[in-house]
C-alpha cells in the first residue's frame, strides 16, 4: 500500500465515524454514565483490614487474632489485624471512623468503646454518629487474684479486710478506663469497699506488681492469669462472670461468694465507619457469625478463655448504647474526672 493509498483510507474511515448516528453514539454515553464504577466488583474483592486500637498481646489483640483467619475463609478474602495503639483505643478507632465507609476497614474493640466517652471529656469521634456495628465476636471473664501474702482468703475477707482499713489495699489495672478498672470500680461500687487505684502501662505490669505484692488486688482475664494461678504465684477468689469458667471450676464466681449483683465480662465487638452499605453490613455479620460458630473455633475460643458471642448489627448497636449508658453512671459515681 502506498502512503497515498494509506493516507485516503484513513481518511474515509474518519468520514463514517463523522456520520455515525447521533443517536447510537448518544445510546452508548448513557450506558458509560448509568453503569455503576464498581458493578464489576463483588464484595470483598480484596483483603479487609480489623483495626486493633491496642498494643499487642492483650485481649482485644488476642481476639483478632483469633478470629481473623477463620473469618477470611468465610469471606474468601484475608482479614488482617493491624494494631494502632493509643489514647486507651481512640487512635484507631478514630481511623476506623474516618475510613472510607465500604466495608475494608473495620475495627475491634472491648468495653472501652463504651466507656471512653464518658472517661474523655473530648474525643476525635462520636461512637454513635460515626460508627456503625458490624456484630460482636465474644466475651471473656476476669478474675479477681490477690498477692499471697494477703490473709484474705475469699471474698468475704478481703471486703472485711478493706473496711477495716480503709484506702490501705490497692489495685492495680492496665491504666485508667481500662477493663481492668472498670471491673474494680464496679467490685467498689457493690462492695462499699475503699480500695486504692493504681494504674499502669498494660495488664502484665499490673499483674507482675501483684506477685510481688506492691499491689495486692488484680482482675486480670482470666486467661491471662491462668497460668500464674497454677503456678500458685496468685491467688485467685472469683470469677467475674455470670457462671462459673471452664478454666477455673473451682473457683466461685463474685456473685457466689458474696456479691450477688456483680457481674462483669469483657465483650468484644466489630465496628464500621458509618454510611457503610448495608449489603455489605450483612455480609460482614453473617460471614463473622459463621466463623464463631465452627466447633473448630468455639474449641479455640474457649482454650483462650472466650466464649462466642454472635449478634446482628442491629443487636450490637443495640448493646453499645446500653453500655454507655451503663458505665457513664458508674464513672460518675465513681468519681472518675475525664481526662
Amino acid at each position: 500500500m502506498t502512503r497515498f493509498t494509506a493516507t485516503r483510507a484513513l481518511t474515509t474511515l474518519a468520514r463514517r465515524v463523522r456520520r455515525a448516528p447521533a443517536a447510537a453514539l448518544g445510546a452508548l454515553a448513557l450506558c458509560a454514565a448509568l453503569a455503576p464504577a464498581g458493578a464489576a466488583e463483588t464484595f470483598p474483592a480484596r483483603p479487609i483490614r480489623l483495626i486493633v486500637p491496642f498494643a499487642p498481646g492483650g485481649s482485644v489483640d488476642i481476639a483478632a487474632r483469633l478470629i481473623t483467619e477463620a473469618w477470611g475463609r468465610q469471606l474468601g478474602q484475608p482479614v488482617v489485624a493491624d494494631n494502632r495503639a493509643g489514647a486507651s483505643g481512640n487512635i484507631g478507632m478514630d481511623q476506623a471512623a474516618k475510613a472510607r465507609p465500604d466495608g475494608y476497614t473495620l475495627a475491634i474493640n472491648n468495653v472501652a468503646l463504651a466507656v471512653n466517652p464518658s472517661l474523655f471529656a473530648r474525643l476525635p469521634f462520636d461512637t454513635e454518629r460515626d460508627l456503625m456495628s458490624v456484630g460482636t465476636m465474644g466475651t471473656s471473664q476476669h478474675v479477681l487474684v490477690v498477692t499471697n501474702s494477703l490473709p484474705a482468703k475469699d471474698v468475704k475477707q478481703l471486703i472485711a479486710l478493706a473496711k477495716s482499713e480503709p484506702g490501705k489495699l490497692s489495685f492495680g489495672s492496665a491504666g485508667t478506663g481500662s477493663t481492668l478498672h472498670m471491673a474494680a470500680e464496679l467490685f467498689k461500687s457493690e462492695s462499699g469497699a475503699n480500695i486504692l487505684h493504681v494504674p499502669y502501662k498494660g495488664g502484665g505490669p499490673a499483674m507482675l506488681d501483684t506477685i510481688a505484692g506492691q499491689v495486692q488486688i488484680s482482675f486480670p482475664v482470666l486467661s491471662a492469669a491462668q497460668q500464674q494461678v497454677q503456678a500458685g504465684k496468685l491467688r485467685a477468689l472469683a470469677v467475674t462472670g455470670p457462671k462459673r469458667s471452664p478454666l477455673m471450676p473451682g473457683v466461685p464466681t463474685v456473685a457466689e461468694a458474696g456479691l450477688p449483683n456483680y457481674t462483669f465480662e469483657t465483650w468484644f465487638i466489630v465496628s464500621a465507619p458509618a454510611g457503610t452499605p448495608k449489603d455489605v453490613i450483612a455480609t460482614l455479620n453473617r460471614t463473622l457469625n459463621q466463623a464463631l460458630s465452627t466447633p473448630e473455633m468455639k474449641a479455640r475460643l474457649l482454650k483462650e478463655g472466650f466464649e462466642p458471642l454472635t449478634m446482628s448489627p442491629a443487636q450490637a448497636d443495640a448493646m453499645l448504647h446500653k453500655e454507655t449508658l451503663r458505665w457513664a453512671a458508674q464513672i460518675k459515681q465513681a468519681g472518675i474526672t475525664p481526662e
